[in-house]
């Protein structure tokens, strides 16, 4: 045979030969990693391909299958090589050019999310990659403040990161259970304990409503029910009475003096006049956009509800808000005092002036 057909003979063999490397190499990584990313022309799925069929089992073995977790954020506009970079360094990664090659090649490398991630060595590369799209936290903190009432902690969920409704969170805390002295109560008001919550995303609102009651249930002392007995006070009556006190106090000092005034009231037969009840009767100010209208007006005042205590004497039906822990103490262990009445100092501090008759509470009005 002559070297003619012979060099001929080779080189078709080696187009042969470059024709399946360029379709058989692509096809075989986009088997192992998934489809290259749209942005990359012909000769860089070729090379990236390449790449990732070289690296094999660099980018789907982790690094230590026991390795602990670790916090790891990515910084707003940092480059992909100095995450990657990092990664190594905290040991999370192996080699930085496979992982950034696998990021070129999906794509990924380009929907990077800033934020705070929880990473291991126990990730392979394939999985660390896919884990900085999201820089959503499988939990959030969910906040209740004290004194909130319970349509406030509904109107919170939609920014919480929750997928939980307000109509949803307020069905569900329509039906107290778990306390016999809840026994007849229409809701769960009063005790949807204040605090942090660190709860799942996918957590439902049964399983939210659950879990702050029963951490009320911790908070509700031997010495807590104990120091309602001794004031005249069942369980479900000190938790009003607190309600009360959340409202009205400002700062948690003035508690015990304020939740004094209201049992000495309770006791001489006067009606409490908390303009908090009638601010929780009245309900939604859709001019104020406020659950808890302020100023109240004369007519306000002589609003017609068995919670407004301006009209009716005693304690009202339930609580009007959920107190925190110093409210409820202020109630179960309230200061000793001779006062009927407390008013607003006039300073703006948000502190009261304290009087025993209604003589002295009238000299205690602003000029």
């Amino acid at each position: 045979m002559s070297r003619r057909p012979l060099a001929l003979f080779f080189g078709m063999a080696a187009l042969a030969a470059a024709g399946l490397a360029l379709i058989g190499i692509p096809a075989l990584a986009e088997r192992l990693y998934g489809p290259p990313a749209p942005s990359l022309q012909a000769l860089q799925v070729l090379e990236y391909s390449a790449r990732l069929l070289w690296y094999d089992g660099l980018l789907t073995q982790p690094l230590d299958p026991n390795a602990p977790e670790q916090d790891f954020t990515v910084n707003d506009g940092e480059p992909v090589i100095a995450i990657a970079a990092r990664l190594e360094q905290t040991g999370i990664v192996r080699d930085v050019p496979a992982f950034r090659d696998y990021l070129v090649y999906t794509g990924l490398d380009k929907s990077i999310q800033a934020g705070s991630y929880t990473l291991s060595a126990r990730l392979s590369i394939v999985d660390v990659a896919r884990a900085l799209q999201d820089a959503t936290p499988a939990e959030i903190d969910f906040v209740i403040l004290a004194g909130w009432r319970m349509e406030e902690i509904a109107a919170s969920l939609p920014t919480s990161g929750l997928d939980i409704t307000p109509e949803s969170f307020i069905e569900n805390a329509g039906n107290p259970a778990g306390f016999d002295f809840m026994a007849g109560a229409a809701t769960d008001e009063g005790i949807l304990y204040p605090g942090v919550y660190i709860v799942a995303r996918a957590t439902t609102a049964s399983q939210l409503i659950d879990l702050i009651v029963r951490n009320f249930g911790l908070h509700l002392t031997t010495d807590l029910r104990e120091g309602f007995s001794r004031q005249g006070l069942s369980i479900y009556e000190g938790i009003t009475l607190a309600s009360i006190v959340e409202r009205e106090a400002v700062v948690d000092e003035e508690k015990p003096l304020i939740a004094s005034v209201y049992l000495n009231r309770l006791r001489a037969g006067i009606k409490l006049d908390a303009d908090p009840t009638v601010q929780y009767a009245l309900g939604y100010d859709l001019i104020r956009q406020t659950w808890w209208t302020n100023p109240l007006g004369a007519q306000d005042l002589n609003f017609d509800s068995p919670y407004n205590t301006y009209v009716y004497p005693g304690l009202p039906p339930g609580p009007i808000s959920n107190p925190g822990l110093s409210a409820l103490r202020a109630v179960a262990f309230p200061a000793e005092s001779p006062y009927y009445y407390f008013r607003a100092r006039c300073d703006g501090s948000g502190l009261h002036l304290f009087a025993e008759t209604l003589d002295q509470q009238i000299q205690n009005e602003c000029p």
